[in-house]
């Protein structure tokens, strides 16, 4: 197969998933993946369509061969380390959740996508404060309601120390 013929066909497969049909496209991603084991762009999309399906055990794999090297666009990056954060938060391993999605946030501190699944994931290893803190600021930061602007400098300032009192 060429590789014009591989993104052909992973273009494809995405098609199916987004129109509704996963598992049409899991089969022919799976395919995929077998002739293109190296293949960043069809483990990621291996990954993210398994994790459609509530696969999210076998979607693992997939995601963390996707994320080896640097062979993804910067968009499907950031789904990756998002989708593999998330996807361990689901699975109970709460520390590999905070330690991918702290990666991502590292790579995008602008995400805020990252930044609040980042803080699922804190509040389930018990860190309430960090995970609040982050939940603050980016709804300080990003809300469009005139009334958190009014109080956004309080915002900030609580979400720094909210057990601090006068």
């Amino acid at each position: 197969m060429s590789a014009r013929t591989k993104d052909d066909l992973l273009a494809e497969a995405v098609r199916l998933r987004e129109q509704g049909h996963p598992e049409q496209a899991r089969e022919r991603l799976l395919s995929l993946t077998a002739s293109y084991p190296d293949a960043a762009d069809v483990a990621y999309q291996t990954a993210w369509v398994h994790d459609v399906l509530g696969l999210e055990a076998e979607a693992v794999p997939y995601y963390e061969r996707s994320l080896q090297g640097d062979g993804l666009s910067e968009e499907d990056r950031r789904g990756a380390l998002l989708g593999l954060g998330s996807t361990y938060r689901v699975l109970g391993r709460f520390g590999q959740a905070t330690e991918t999605l702290r990666r991502g946030v590292a790579e995008f501190p602008d995400d805020g996508a990252l930044r609040t699944f980042l803080s699922m994931a804190l509040f389930n290893t018990g860190d309430h404060h960090e995970a609040m803190r982050i939940l603050l600021r980016l709804i300080a930061s990003t809300s469009g309601s005139p009334q958190v602007q009014r109080y956004r400098p309080a915002i900030e300032h609580y979400a720094a120390d909210l057990t601090r009192t006068m």
